[in-house]
Parts: C-alpha cells; structure tokens; sequence
C-alpha cells in the first residue's frame, strides 16, 4: 500500500475517532452534572459514587482525545513502528482512573456501613432524571462499542466497556433508592460496595485487552501465516515466523525457504508474492519476508 495513502486513511480514522469522542464527552458531561446534582441534595452516596464514576468518562474522553492524536502520527526515526501502542496505553490509563474511583468509593461505603446513617430520600423528579440518565449512558455505550469496533479503536472500545459499566452502575443505585425510601439506609453503601466490585471487573476487562497488545503478544496464530505462505507456489517451507500489533495495525515477520538454484529475480518475486498473499488474507499491514536457499 503506497504511504500517501495510508496516511490519508490514518487521517481520515483519526478524524472519525475524534467526533465520536467529542460527541461522547458532551454527552457524559450532561449525564455528570445531573447525577452530581441528585446525589447532593439527596444525601445519596451511591448516587454521588456514580457521579464520580461518570465523570471519569468525561475525562477519558479529553485524555483520549489527546492520545488518539499522538497515535496517528507517522512512524518516525524514534518510533520506526508508528505510534499505534499510544492508544491502547491509553486504554490502560483508563485502569488507572478506574482503580482511583474503586478504592474511594469502597471506602466510603465501608465508612457508612460501620456507622448510622439517616436514609437518603429521593424525590420522583430526581428518580426520572436517574433514569434518563441511565438510558444516555445505555445508548453512548452502544454507539462508542459500534463504532469501536468499526475504526478497530482498541481505545473506543475500552472506553465503551467503562461506559457501560454506568449502566449496570446506575441500575444498582436505582435499586438502593428505591430501597432507601422503604428506610433500608444500609442499601445505599451496600449498593455501593457491589459498584466497586464491578469497577474492578470491568477495570480487568480492559487490561486484558491492552496488556497483549503492549507487550508484543503474538497478533496472528502461527499456522495460519505458514499455511498461508507455503500455499504460495515456489515456497519449500515457512519458519522462523512472528507478528505483533492490534485490532487496527498488524505487523508479520516470515523466513521462507525457497529452490537453492533459484535466481534473485524470481526469488524476490516468490517472496513479494507471499507478502501480499499474507496482507490479503490475514488482514496484516506490513510484512518482512526473509529468503533462505533450501
């Protein structure tokens, strides 16, 4: 693929990335500041947990913003790979902001669990604006998930399962009001304590799918490149096989062996033929083949 026209489809990606990103942080920052607003004048700690959990959306998307730029630039002397892994370190930082709204949260619950606490009261006003807020949640989740999964964004789709978690978040903390107003005053840190587990489920989640791609974990099954190469006509064998990179970019190294009598023309011809062989039908986008006589 020629290089102008890979970095005009990078461009084009990165562009797509961002309008989803800024269209999610006006959203997430409405969804913060209604919460916020339910969970001080009803006392609510739940409610205020959530708050703090959602705003961490709203902040993830001004980090990722920033992250999905540096991740498109080109590859330069420094970075001969590009800048690709900027991304999912950022869907690693998510972990981070994650473990800080947990390790509070569970805090407070557990604060309020030990000593007596006057029940919050929530009004109907304020269960409906919950409620709105739970649906916004459910359709930016949708929509980042999506479209995640279009862009191959490694750092939308972590960010969709933190979002999501809201969702299953607001519906705990729904059911604690709700709880709350029949006098249970324990349900709202009980509430809490179980947002936090989830915060860590879904805070694993996400380094599951970052680590990997971090450290280098093998991006393509080993048989599937060697079946591929050897089925390209003048290969003898395949070895000495690689890959690395993520959803979005791909990187393969493969040796062939190849007649020993062969000529360096037809050589590079066989080995320019597995490469392309290997881009089309593994999805890679650069391979390096290596030559051996046989």
């Amino acid at each position: 693929m020629p290089a102008a026209r890979l970095d005009d489809g990078t461009r084009d990606r990165t562009a797509l990335v961002r309008r989803v990103l800024l269209r999610l942080f006006v959203a997430n920052l409405a969804v913060v500041l209604a919460k916020l607003a339910v969970g001080l004048t009803a006392h609510s700690l739940a409610v205020l947990g959530d708050a703090l959990h959602s705003s961490v959306d709203a902040v993830n998307n001004i980090l990722a913003l920033v992250v999905v730029r540096v991740a498109a630039q080109a590859p330069d002397e420094d970075h001969p790979y590009g800048h690709g892994k900027f991304e999912s370190l950022g869907a690693l930082a998510l972990v981070g902001f994650l473990s800080i709204t947990c390790f509070e949260l569970a805090r407070g619950a557990v604060e309020h669990l030990f000593e007596s606490h006057a029940a919050p009261t929530v009004s109907d006003t304020q269960l409906i604006i919950l409620v709105a807020g739970l649906g916004v949640n459910g359709m930016v989740a949708w929509y980042e998930h999506r479209r995640g999964v279009a862009l191959k964004s490694e750092l939308l789709v972590a960010d969709a399962a933190h979002t999501r978690s809201d969702v299953y978040i607001s519906v705990g903390v729904i059911a604690g009001l709700l709880l709350a107003r029949r006098g249970l005053w324990w349900a709202d840190p009980a509430i809490a304590l179980v947002i936090a587990v989830l915060i860590v489920r879904v805070a694993y989640g996400i380094t599951q799918r970052s680590v990997p791609i971090l450290v280098d974990e093998r991006a393509v099954p080993m048989n599937a490149i060697q079946t591929a190469a050897e089925d390209v006509s003048g290969v003898q064998r395949a070895y000495d096989i690689r890959s690395r990179g993520g959803s979005y970019v791909r990187y393969a190294e493969v040796t062939i062996a190849v007649d020993r009598n062969a000529n360096v023309a037809s050589a590079h011809a066989i080995a320019d033929a597995v490469e392309q062989r290997l881009k089309h039908d593994l999805a890679l986008h650069e391979v390096t083949v290596h030559i051996e006589p046989c």
